[in-house]
């Protein structure tokens, strides 16, 4: 069973939630001290011949040394273990990363907060998420969540810049069988965001002409306001104030671009459904990074194609589907009827030998059939390939909607628009704070945050 992750933007901003930062960046900087200490004693373990040290070990070193809830500390200490066994696992399935990957052993200062699911409390009658720090200390309450309490896992929050996240663990249902017995593969791209061609003869290009705009946008904008900040004092007024746009234009272009890239791999996954696809294999594109000129290895260097792929494996999951990924090297550059190898210019792929013509990433989609399954399909005619976009960046705006619980004796009440991206008015009372819009793979939820 798997999981899925529902991200909660904070808007801790202004002086009344003063008190409310400095207790967030106290705790992440005591996870921290645990993380170091826990990496150390492994470290000096390991090299002192004692064997590794495991989850009762760590569980024995780390009680009642640090000022955060004990299921917190352990929880943060099990997180090494997990990135130590991924590391091991990696060096021995890819025996080149041994020259240069390593056991975790950098020491960090701030690491983010998590909670278990057995730690946290969330009553669905008063909306009301209580998150502990530990015997002594104040407890952070969450109120106006809107959840469903059999699908609440492990909780975190996390600084992502410029601010801060709730992620909240949910578990998924039991996968459903398997749509079907068809065979599908992925060809990944920058200006297509991924190319689905079956063994049927049907294929699917999803553009990602609009990623790329924003990405584009976004490194225009920052040329601009780093020159501008270039010409400030470090440190001064004008100099955070450019700073702080700069900071709220990559999170608004994060945002965005997350929000994009989950709804291209839905349709992707919904296309595998409605074709009867019971199996996928996603072409990864290692190595096609350098010697293409400034332009293009700057847009290869943002190509977040390992996001691709998780998405796309999570999402085949959760569909029964099974998927895999692998090398796909050659399925660009030889002509799917003789094999003929060329180097194609522009979108569409021509052959010089048997004058074959196809769309570009629908070749190497085809040819990618070879390498996974060892089978040679038919390339799909014109009529047979479906184009689609990831669709738009705003949702149709919705009616406003009235938060009502701990509005505090002055009973005021906060309102917020259900919208992606869409920066909520602050009101409420002095001792207490709303959250920014949720998002949950693009759905949105309003709350607000105390204690």
């Amino acid at each position: 069973m798997g999981q899925s992750v529902r991200i909660i933007p904070l808007n801790l901003k202004g002086p009344r939630y003063a008190a409310l930062r400095d207790r967030l960046r106290d705790g992440q900087q005591e996870a921290a001290r645990v993380w170091n200490d826990s990496m150390g004693y492994h470290r000096d373990q390991r090299q002192a011949g004692n064997g590794w040290p495991n989850r009762n070990d760590l569980h024995q070193f780390t009680k009642g040394r640090y000022k955060l809830h004990s299921q917190a500390i352990q929880r943060t200490a099990y997180q090494l273990l997990a990135n130590i066994d991924a590391t091991i696992e990696r060096r021995r399935k890819e025996p080149a990363s041994r020259k240069w990957l390593k056991l975790p052993w950098r020491e960090k200062r701030f690491m983010p907060l998590s909670w278990p699911a057995q730690a946290v409390k969330y009553n669905p009658d008063t909306r009301r998420m209580i998150l502990p720090m530990g015997h002594g200390r104040k407890s952070i309450v969450l109120s106006g969540l809107d959840l469903d309490a059999d699908r609440i896992g492990a909780v975190s929050i996390v600084w992502a810049h410029p601010g801060y996240e709730l992620h909240i663990a949910a578990a998924d249902p039991i996968a459903p069988p398997a749509p079907g017995m068809k065979k599908a593969t992925i060809d990944l791209g920058i200006i297509h965001l991924a190319t689905v061609a079956d063994d049927a003869g049907n294929a699917l290009v999803v553009s990602g002409r609009g990623i790329r705009a924003i990405k584009r946008h976004r490194d225009k904008k920052m040329r601009q306001m780093q020159r501008r900040q270039a010409r400030c004092q470090k440190g001064s007024k004008r100099w955070r104030k450019v700073q702080a746009k700069k900071n709220r234009l990559r999170a608004r272009a994060r945002r965005q671009v997350r929000d994009l890239r989950h709804k291209a791999t839905r349709q992707v996954i919904d296309w595998c459904v409605a074709q009867g696809v019971g199996e996928i294999y996603i072409g990864n594109p290692n190595g096609v990074h350098g010697g293409s000129g400034k332009k293009q290895n700057r847009r290869t260097s943002q190509w977040e194609y390992g996001t691709d792929i998780r998405y796309l494996s999570e999402k085949a999951g959760k569909a029964g589907i099974q998927s895999s990924n692998g090398d796909e090297r050659g399925t660009s550059s030889h002509c799917p009827e003789c094999r003929r190898r060329h180097k194609a210019r522009g979108r569409e792929w021509r052959c010089p030998g048997c004058g074959f013509r196809g769309h570009r990433d629908v070749v190497g989609a085809v040819n990618m059939h070879r390498l996974a399954y060892d089978s040679k399909v038919t390339f799909p005619r014109r009529s047979d390939v479906t184009y689609l976009r990831p669709g738009p960046l705003r949702k149709p705006r919705a009616s406003a909607s009235s938060i009502r619980p701990d509005t505090g004796p002055s009973g005021a009440i906060a309102s917020t628009r259900t919208e992606a991206f869409f920066k909520p008015a602050l009101s409420a009372p002095p001792d207490r704070g709303i959250l920014g819009s949720s998002i949950l793979r693009g759905a949105q939820a309003p709350c607000r945050v105390s204690g």
